[in-house]
């Protein structure tokens, strides 16, 4: 398998959280034919000037135990700690800015899916247009995929 088809996203889901913050959830393929996910919080910095990644890369053999901790905890704060926090009030301003951005005669833009003519870059960071409304491809990096990074 080439390179550029190692590193390139099979799947990819952009959350958009707010005016600074974006979640993006790929998901990529091993060199030896394997799937993994990965997890990336982009953060625009407050002087303007890029964004500010962190990045969690998840294998097949945790998904089960990562996705039940998950869960146990969200409902925890949502049960124990905050249940009388309304957990719907961000989705209803989503749909409020969705709302305001057709107003605007600005069409929602679907994700957009990687083209084959695309090289890959030198770090696996995402990264967005300005004005925070475009995903652009992640670059890609040699990491080193066989390694057990289980804990």
């Amino acid at each position: 398998m080439d390179r550029d088809r190692r590193f390139e996203s099979v799947f990819s889901k952009k959350v958009n959280a707010g005016k600074r913050r974006t979640y993006f959830f790929d998901v990529r393929q091993t060199k030896g034919d394997d799937f993994f996910l990965t997890l990336t919080e982009s953060t625009k910095r407050f002087n303007g000037d890029g964004y500010e990644r962190h990045k969690i890369f998840l294998y097949k053999e945790d998904f089960n135990r990562f996705l039940t901790n998950l869960e146990e905890v969200i409902t925890y704060i949502k049960t124990e700690l905050m249940p009388n926090y309304d957990y719907e009030e961000f989705d209803r301003k989503h749909e409020e800015w969705d709302a305001q951005e057709d107003d605007n005669n600005r069409e929602p833009r679907p994700p957009r899916q990687p083209r084959a003519s695309e090289a890959p870059q030198d770090d696996n960071d995402h990264e967005i247009d300005e004005d925070n409304s475009q995903l652009k491809e992640p670059p890609t990096s040699n990491p080193r995929f066989d390694d057990d990074l289980s804990w």
